[in-house]
């Protein structure tokens, strides 16, 4: 294969996965069902849904780390044209980590409040790289922090992880992920209880890393003005399901999908915080210990028709590259948030 050709393939394919908790008494909570997406090498792709939607689910349906009782019940997951489902167990632990790398929630939790940055830096190289020394350890760890725009490298290195904000700890986890230069990285919900400011720095680093290495990038969050400004395509994701997807600049013109409009004028883009106001979605996401007929998003939507209530509807193709999951997608007007037609 030319690298030519190689670089223009999809890094990873998700193709019909399904993810399930046994919740007792004979009640399954279908998590993720039926999720199909893909990515591109040196692209990011934003997933985007309120919590329970099943976005951290999937990025752990990828890692094969989701919790007990839960378990993946279908699909495939191709990673590099391997399906990671059918790979024993101690083959998937060498792809952790050295392949695909994941940035959990929080960052205060990340880290052993007694070991040095240093220190968890090189342990990470270390652990991995058989063979390596600890002079390359720490050339490295100096490496990946000077890549997510930590200059004083050096000197943060010999502090504590309780001497630093959480954001700037957030920022020190994103360049471990990176500390053995995986294809993939999945940050899940890295800006999570974080301010506008450091919100905006973090996707920053995180982009800047993109810039340098040429990574693969899957970031998972609630917050649609966060990826909306940095990522490559957009993902929505309500109920266990893909509602949209689309390229980021058609989906945030022409959405399609009640939910994510919905979305859009509820959080609007970073530089639009301080001025904009905001426009919540009524009700709440459904109970998924219970039977879904029709549209999960009809209860909510003011555009719900009969046939939403009864028929389940498809994701279909309605542009180039943009689908929806809608018996009647709606045309919006992004400019004038008062002018939708069904």
């Amino acid at each position: 294969m030319k690298e030519s050709s190689k670089h223009n393939e999809n890094i990873l394919e998700v193709r019909d996965l399904k993810t399930y908790f046994n919740v007792g008494e004979g009640k399954v909570v279908k998590a993720v069902e039926g999720v199909n997406f893909s990515l591109k090498r040196s692209k990011i792709l934003g997933i985007i849904g309120e919590s329970g939607s099943g976005k951290s689910v999937t990025s752990r349906s990828i890692m094969r780390i989701v919790d007990q009782p839960g378990y993946i019940a279908g699909g495939e997951i191709i990673f590099e044209g391997q399906n990671l489902l059918e790979i024993p167990e101690r083959e998937m632990e060498k792809i952790r980590g050295q392949k695909i790398s994941l940035i959990f929630q929080n960052p205060t939790t990340s880290f052993n409040p007694f070991m040095t940055m240093e220190q968890h830096l090189k342990e990470v190289y270390l652990t991995h790289k058989k063979g390596a020394t600890k002079s390359e350890a720490r050339k490295r760890a100096l490496e990946v922090l000077e890549m997510v725009g930590i200059h004083n490298g050096a000197e943060i290195l010999k502090k504590y992880p309780c001497e630093f904000s959480a954001g700037f700890r957030q920022r020190v986890f994103i360049a471990m992920s990176m500390i053995l230069e995986p294809d993939l990285l999945i940050a899940d919900e890295p800006t999570t209880s974080l301010g506008i400011t450091l919100q905006a720095e973090i996707m920053e680093a995180l982009c800047e890393a993109q810039r340098k290495t040429g990574i693969s990038i899957i970031i998972i969050t609630h917050d649609f003005g966060v990826v909306s400004q940095f990522s490559d395509s957009l993902f929505v994701m309500y109920a266990g399901k893909c509602v949209e997807s689309s390229p980021k600049k058609d989906l945030l013109l022409k959405p399609k999908h009640p939910y994510t409009i919905g979305l859009i004028r509820s959080v609007p883009l970073l530089e639009e915080r301080k001025s904009k106001r905001l426009k919540s979605i009524p009700g709440f996401p459904p109970n998924m210990a219970e039977e879904q007929i029709g549209c999960s998003f009809s209860p909510r939507c003011e555009f719900a028709r009969e046939k939403c209530f009864k028929d389940t509807p498809e994701l279909k193709k309605v542009g180039e590259e943009h689908f929806c999951a809608c018996h009647y997608p709606v045309d919006y007007n992004v400019e004038d948030d008062t002018k939708l037609e069904g």
